[in-house]
């Protein structure tokens, strides 16, 4: 009696586990079937991922609550956090990385709210990057009422989804859409650096698999860590510098971001933006843990004596830029100081403002001078802007990259082409205004 009670218990819940098992295959094959016919790039990506290999099926990120097309809205699109339920160790290591901000510096910058939305929070021109970072449930709400849906998470900047491929975010290309361009062409110079001409070699098959041939991840993200940082960070400036001649240069720079109030030298609320986002090394201490890092990696190929002398070759062409773009600044400053060019609209002081970008008009959204944004824009800050955020970028970002002719050509030299003009172009403001 007791054999046939147990056989027909284990029948029973043999029955119960196959139907809920059926259940979830056959909602599951729906999704499938379904989006096979909608986005079959996406099935295809997700039938080779890691994700169908481990049964990571479609509801475990997106939810059970979208059933057709008619309740596309209901779909679930996962954040970090959803991909913190698996992944809780890569999650916090960017956490405490500088991708994680991505987000909150591109909404601390004023340039932001200025420009087109759709180049902005839109995500095709500095919102496509700077998506990166984990959102408030205010900033999705915000985002959700423009429309825009899909930035919703940082983890498929470098693992595209619906592959999430661990390989495919270890290749140096992964980082290549991002770090490209105008201001931070890091791509063009490691790909065509001595670096990068080894790795393609060794893609090629030009050279053992084992040969030494750095990486974006192998120098900024290695051993797998999410946790990137660098010493000198994008702005190229640091505290505290104990040169003097540096120091004030520098001084003359933070006044030109808007960190420093150029009429006291006192900090400004972007300094706090600026620390909110770790962009830059506010001790001693901070700064070298980062160079000794940096150190280690060029280490494992170089010897420490010879990086030693590279990287510090690289720290004097930070202060040689900042010296050359504080004299730059100051001639832009002396026609604000004389009345030639006047605080428009948004400046928050009478003094060049490099987070406006190349909108020197310095302009509200749907105010006269925005409407008229031709008549009002400042030539001459223009050039100075591209002197700071093109050309003093490829000269220090090109150095630490070994890349030559970013560092000198691309660089330095336009950078002194970049002078020359501005003063040029102050002389002939100046005559113009009888200030000469």
């Amino acid at each position: 009696m007791k054999k046939k009670f147990c056989y027909s218990m284990s029948f029973v819940l043999c029955f119960m586990f196959w139907g809920i098992a059926s259940n979830v295959f056959a909602a599951e094959n729906a999704c499938i079937e379904c989006h096979k016919k909608m986005t079959p790039g996406q099935v295809k990506d997700w039938s080779v991922s890691k994700h169908a290999e481990n049964d990571v099926t479609c509801d475990v990120c997106h939810g059970d609550a979208h059933k057709s097309k008619d309740d596309v809205a209901k779909v679930q699109l996962p954040d970090e956090h959803v991909c913190a339920q698996c992944h809780e160790e890569q999650f916090n290591s960017f956490k405490k990385g500088k991708h994680q901000f991505g987000w909150t510096s591109l909404n601390a910058l004023p340039i932001t709210h200025v420009e087109p939305d759709e180049l902005m929070e839109g995500g095709r021109g500095c919102g496509g990057c700077h998506n990166m970072g984990i959102k408030t449930e205010e900033q999705k709400k915000a985002q959700h009422e423009h429309g825009w849906r899909y930035q919703n998470n940082s983890c498929d900047e470098c693992h595209t989804r619906h592959s999430f491929s661990k390989t495919e975010a270890q290749n140096p290309q992964a980082c290549q859409q991002c770090h490209m361009g105008y201001d931070h062409p890091q791509w063009e110079m490691w790909s065509s650096s001595k670096h990068g001409e080894r790795y393609f070699a060794k893609m090629r098959g030009q050279l053992p698999k084992d040969a030494p041939a750095p990486t974006c991840q192998f120098c900024h993200l290695p051993d797998g860590t999410h946790n990137n940082h660098t010493s000198w960070g994008f702005l190229g400036v640091r505290l505290p510098i104990q040169d003097k001649e540096w120091a004030d240069a520098q001084v003359v720079l933070l006044k030109a971001l808007g960190v420093l109030n150029p009429e006291t030298g006192k900090p400004t609320a972007r300094l706090d933006a600026v620390k909110s986002v770790d962009m830059v090394r506010l001790t001693q201490e901070s700064w070298q843990a980062e160079r000794d890092k940096m150190l280690a990696r060029c280490s494992t190929c170089h010897s420490k004596n010879y990086a030693e002398t590279q990287l510090k070759m690289g720290d004097e062409m930070i202060k040689k830029t900042t010296i050359l773009i504080a004299d730059a600044i100051n001639i832009v400053a002396g026609l604000y100081k004389d009345g030639i060019l006047k605080k428009r609209d948004k400046q928050a002081f009478a003094y060049p403002d490099f987070l406006y970008f190349m909108r020197t008009d310095y302009s509200a959204p749907g105010s006269d001078t925005y409407k008229d944004m031709d008549k009002n824009v400042s030539f001459i800050e223009q050039v100075l802007f591209q002197m700071y955020m093109k050309h003093r970028m490829r000269a220090y970002q090109g150095f630490f990259h070994v890349n030559p002719d970013y560092a000198y050509w691309y660089g330095w030299a336009q950078m002194t082409k970049d002078l020359g003009e501005i003063k040029e172009l102050a002389a002939e403001m100046r005559a113009s205004h009888g200030k000469s």
